[in-house]
């Protein structure tokens, strides 16, 4: 059965409820606020009006009664000194008054009491005091003593029933403030007790309403989804509770029958996939002995075919130097022919060998000092640099995490090939940089050779391309695919920078070590690389070292015959950075 949606949503509920208790609190701040500032002003009337009013009062009454007596000792004395009282009483008497006067502003009765005490306090001056200090003065004290009698006194009593009257009134003025004070406390408690029985009465609702419209629904909807969730997809979900809790729950059902229809598929599909799954399984398992078995059919090939080639080499070679001159000059060629082409082939198979065991034969990353490569890589390149008036240099290189070998194989090919493709009659410079760039070191060789093309800067990278004759420029055409296989080996990229002014930039990337990449984030000083120091340096006279299966582009063993054959050694320098 499917519920119904209607009535109120919750949303409109919780506001309404929320709209409610809104408007009583902010009535009851309202209300709270009058009270209080009324409060605050009975609080002020007692402390800063009637409570200094009355001080006041009884600071004019001393102040009248020094005037008296006063009076009393001159006409007994006749001394002036005696009138300093007097005079002092006087003053305070004026001070009190005018003091009193501005607290007067809201009890006019009060300030009509007070106008009585001035006006018997100018009748007993007129009377009394001021015809006894005359007559005193001109007659002597006992004219004066003679004004003094008990009509005298019962008017300045009458001045003293008229402070006493002012101060009843000070006092009454003040116990109705006070009793205001109380009122308005006990109303602002009242007023805050029924702010908090609304909060408490409206969060009782809430909780109730809550439980009511939410949470119960809520549980149930759960049950019923785990119901599902567990296997039961033909359970049908039904909701009750607010419209969006009953149209949630039509949506989860919508949801199951989805689920439901397109589990089918799913078991289909599954089924379709183990099928597909056992297909590629088998066919990787193929590919797997597919590549095992040519990765021993090059191994085997190539060394299989180094002995034949060996021997059609060497026989050549003996045709050639027993036979040279002795034949015609067209059998000179042919021999000639055939010892270049078995020579050539011979470099071809170890390069393809050489080219074949990388990333296959690997003895593990280590850190390796770039640095102690191009050593290493100075000495194997000794007799071509010493052949074409070389100058190799490199300065600030990092250590890094690879495999030493190869990298030393990698520089290698680097450094031949930019002493290869050298200008003529141009001695040939040739620089090895890094530099830091995120993560990565980016290693440089620069030269000043006759450069590279842009159009062909991606071809020079691919095994066996060559841009020249090799009558031009002897060598294989994998030197540079070596380089590539290996960069991409240690997780690099390789690639042709045409934007140098002269001669070929090779820049490649290799991962950072990670010490160095904090210390170049941390804002340190320039990282300074394992580097070999010192300065200019002539290079050593011994033997350039033999070279291996992994030949270069460059043919160095090509270069150093010619080398040989020609006596020239030439002024070989190699700069440590």
């Amino acid at each position: 059965m499917k519920p119904v949606i209607g009535g109120w949503s919750l949303r409109r509920r919780v506001i309404t409820l929320l709209t409610v208790v809104g408007l009583l609190l902010i009535g009851l701040a309202s209300a709270e606020a009058a009270v209080a500032a009324r409060n605050r002003t009975q609080i002020d009337a007692v402390l800063n009006q009637t409570g200094p009013l009355r001080v006041q009062s009884q600071e004019l009454l001393n102040a009248l009664l020094d005037q008296e007596t006063a009076i009393r000792g001159y006409a007994v004395s006749g001394d002036p000194a005696d009138l300093t009282p007097y005079q002092e009483g006087l003053d305070q008497e004026k001070s009190v008054v005018a003091s009193m006067r501005t607290l007067l502003d809201d009890y006019p009765q009060i300030g009509h009491e007070l106008r009585m005490v001035e006006d018997q306090t100018a009748q007993w001056r007129q009377s009394v005091a001021e015809p006894v200090i005359t007559t005193t003065e001109q007659s002597g004290t006992r004219a004066g003593q003679a004004l003094v009698t008990e009509q005298a006194r019962q008017q300045f009593d009458q001045v003293r029933s008229a402070v006493n009257d002012l101060q009843e009134e000070i006092l009454t003025a003040r116990e109705q403030a006070a009793s205001n004070v109380r009122t308005s406390s006990n109303v602002l408690v009242v007023l805050l007790i029924v702010a908090a029985l609304v909060v408490v009465v409206a969060g009782a609702l809430l909780v109730l309403s809550l439980d009511r419209m939410v949470i119960r629904p809520l549980i149930g909807l759960a049950d019923q989804v785990r119901e599902v969730a567990e296997g039961d997809y033909q359970h049908g979900i039904a909701t009750t509770g607010p419209p969006e809790f009953v149209r949630l729950g039509e949506d989860v059902d919508a949801m199951r029958q989805k689920i439901a229809a397109d589990l089918a598929e799913v078991r289909a599909a599954r089924e379709r996939i183990e099928w597909v799954n056992s297909q590629l399984q088998k066919q990787a398992e193929e590919l797997t002995r597919s590549n095992r078995d040519l990765e021993q059919f090059a191994y085997v090939a190539s060394h299989d075919l180094q002995e034949p080639l060996r021997k059609v080499a060497s026989f050549c070679q003996l045709l050639q130097r027993r036979y040279a001159g002795q034949l015609d000059e067209r059998a000179d060629q042919y021999i000639a022919f055939a010892v270049d082409g078995a020579q050539r082939m011979q470099r071809l198979i170890n390069d393809l060998l050489a080219f074949s065991r990388i990333g296959r034969l690997t003895t593990g990353f280590v850190e390796v000092d770039l640095n102690k490569v191009m050593g290493d890589v100075a000495g194997q390149t000794e007799a071509a640099r010493q052949y074409a008036d070389a100058e190799l240099t490199w300065s600030g290189l990092p250590v890094i995490s690879g495999e030493e070998p190869l990298l030393t194989n990698l520089l290698a090919n680097l450094v031949s090939n930019s002493i290869k493709f050298r200008r003529p009659d141009v001695p040939s410079k040739v620089h090895i940089s890094a530099r830091l760039v995120g993560a990565e070191w980016e290693i440089t060789c620069q030269d000043n050779g006759i450069g590279i093309e842009p159009e062909f800067a991606d071809k020079i990278f691919v095994i066996f391309q060559r841009l020249h004759s090799k009558d031009a420029y002897p060598g294989t055409g994998i030197g540079l695919a070596i380089v590539k296989k290996i960069v991409e080996y240690h997780g690099g990229r390789v690639w042709v920078d045409t934007d140098v002014p002269e001669g070929t930039a090779i820049r490649f990337t290799l991962p950072a070590l990670p010490e160095d990449v904090e210390a170049a984030a941390a804002g340190d000083s320039a990282v300074q690389p394992n580097a070999l120091t010192g300065g200019d340096s002539t290079a050593s006279t011994e033997p350039p070292a033999a070279p291996t299966e992994q030949a270069d582009e460059a043919d160095q063993p090509d270069r150093a015959d010619e080398a040989t054959e020609s006596g020239r050694t030439g002024d070989m320098r190699e700069t440590v950075g």
